[in-house]
């Protein structure tokens, strides 16, 4: 006997299991996107953070107005983008969560469609069982039949 997905059981199952491996597949990039997003936060901090150590640096030798209204600037410039930069975490990591929920319900989905194809495979091979034990309490009757039957007696 050929095994192809002879049921609508088991194509369910195949189905259910290719949507959970996409779903992973789709997981692990939004995850790979979200480190990418958090270290490019934490550099754009780094460098905010070294810029204003050279602000106190320059005001600490004499600095200008108007290169201190530079250095003031670029600071707000810099705490705008990371403010951006917050937002994109934040979004991101609310991408990977929703991902991540989608992943476990296709997962659940794929355990449902396996306990439901066990429990058919379970079905069968106990009516296989009893269908080998039927055959086999025939056999056995039939062989006692013969054997009290005047035919059959020695």
């Amino acid at each position: 006997m050929s095994r192809t997905p002879s049921s609508a059981l088991e194509t369910l199952v195949e189905l259910a299991r290719e949507a959970r491996d996409q779903a992973g597949q789709n997981l692990a990039s939004e995850q790979r996107t979200s480190s990418q997003v958090s270290q490019q936060l934490a550099s754009l901090v780094r460098y905010r953070q070294e810029y204003a150590e050279k602000l106190n640096a320059a005001m600490r030798d004499g600095i200008d107005p108007a290169s201190m209204r530079n250095y003031q600037q670029f600071l707000a410039s810099l705490d705008d983008a990371l403010e951006r930069a917050r937002q994109a975490v934040a979004a991101q990591q609310q991408r990977v969560e929703q991902t991540r929920q989608h992943w476990q319900q296709q997962q659940q989905r794929l355990s449902s469609y396996d306990t439901l194809a066990e429990r058919r495979n379970q079905a069968r091979r106990r009516d296989e069982q009893r269908r080998e034990q039927h055959v086999s309490d025939d056999l056995v009757n039939n062989r006692l039949v013969r054997q009290r039957s005047p035919h059959g007696q020695r």
